[in-house]
């Protein structure tokens, strides 16, 4: 079982419930685009801090020159 489920408690009734909220609440046709949307913005995350990282490392061996 995922360690996420396991840490705020949920069980499987919990989540079936989530799960029909989110479908009433977003229908069925908006949830693909909504999880589309969020996996873009993670996308877009990830690549900001990669760049950060690579900016921070090349700094960080201007410096030790």
């Amino acid at each position: 079982m995922n360690i996420a489920l396991l840490l705020f408690g949920l069980g499987p009734m919990e989540i079936v419930l989530i799960v029909a909220v989110v479908v009433l609440l977003f229908g069925g046709r908006k949830i693909p685009e909504l999880f589309r949307g969020i996996g873009q913005g993670m996308k877009e995350f990830k690549k900001a801090t990669k760049v950060d990282d690579d900016e921070t490392s090349t700094e960080l061996k201007k410096d030790d020159k």
